[in-house]
């Protein structure tokens, strides 16, 4: 969590102790009369509500006992628990561009040996051609007005993908089918691009699933997320990317990449569902209608 975005989590959770004290069905509490009741010195309640001291559950349990809002806890320890959520917003990422970004991302790709992804908009980051990925990055950077830096962006993200080719490390892909047709590149660039994930169907470093549009679901195809060794989820909003490191999120993400594969095909069935994405496309320049 960048220092901007946990302090301003922990300068809210400070506000709503504040309002505990002070709204208490126990009457009005003053700093000191609560410091008092508690056995704190004063500062220390001055510092947990202008956000300059992190508090521990046990604080949080002892304020909503002495304030009367023991139903408060649970909220309050879920906003404790959330300074675990690191927020990245968009707009700081990339305001030097989209290098940085993928320069920080093969640092942590770099550290993983297993890799469970699911992607659900776009070809997964690892698999795309030079030409796919120059169009996502523009596509981005108009979007979030960031400085085009498309061409040094799309060699870093090449340069991610020798992690493919590294003995004993193993990307588990699940690609949504509606990925597969999303128009974000010109005709010929699509092609190529499917034309590069038919040859990774076969690859020994991939485990390779397409969830089909038509596949019988036990959860929908929802945000894309990656796990990195099970100790880290990335996944990301529009507005930033949420860095997870908490064990029982973790084991939740995991769960859902594994209600998804049982609803993807794989191998030789894989290499269809691309096929028919393909043929849809129909004839690309430098190809002739039989």
């Amino acid at each position: 969590m960048s220092t901007t975005d946990f302090q301003r989590a922990r300068e809210d959770l400070g506000r709503r102790l504040r309002e505990l004290r002070t709204e208490s069905p126990l009457g009005r509490l003053t700093g000191t009369t609560l410091a008092a009741k508690l056995g704190w010195p004063q500062s220390k309640v001055s510092k947990l509500e202008n956000g300059r001291q992190t508090p521990s559950a046990d604080d949080l349990r002892a304020w909503v006992d002495a304030t009367g809002y023991p139903e408060a806890y649970e909220e309050l320890h879920a906003r404790l628990r959330g300074f675990e959520s690191h927020i990245r917003s968009w707009r700081r990422q990339l305001a030097r561009g989209h290098r940085p970004v993928q320069e920080t991302w093969a640092t942590i790709t770099d550290e993983a040996r297993d890799l469970y992804v699911f992607d659900s908009f776009v070809v997964n980051g690892l698999l795309q051609t030079p030409d796919y990925a120059r169009a996502v990055f523009e596509h981005y950077s108009t979007l979030q007005n960031s400085p085009r830096d498309t061409e040094d962006a799309v060699r870093a993200r090449m340069d991610r993908q020798r992690w493919l080719y590294r003995p004993g490390n193993r990307l588990h892909l699940l690609l949504w089918e509606g990925a597969l047709h999303a128009r974000v590149a010109p005709p010929q660039v699509l092609t190529a691009q499917l034309d590069r994930l038919m040859g990774a169907v076969g690859m020994d470093t991939v485990d390779l699933g397409i969830v089909p549009l038509d596949a019988v679901l036990s959860l929908p195809p929802a945000n894309a997320f990656w796990i990195f060794d099970e100790r880290l989820v990335i996944t990301e909003d529009w507005h930033a990317e949420l860095y997870l490191d908490d064990a029982h999120t973790v084991a939740l993400y995991r769960r859902v990449f594994d209600t998804l594969h049982a609803s993807a095909v794989y191998g030789a069935e894989a290499q269809r569902a691309i096929s028919r994405v393909r043929r849809s496309l129909g004839p690309t320049a430098g190809e002739r209608t039989p």
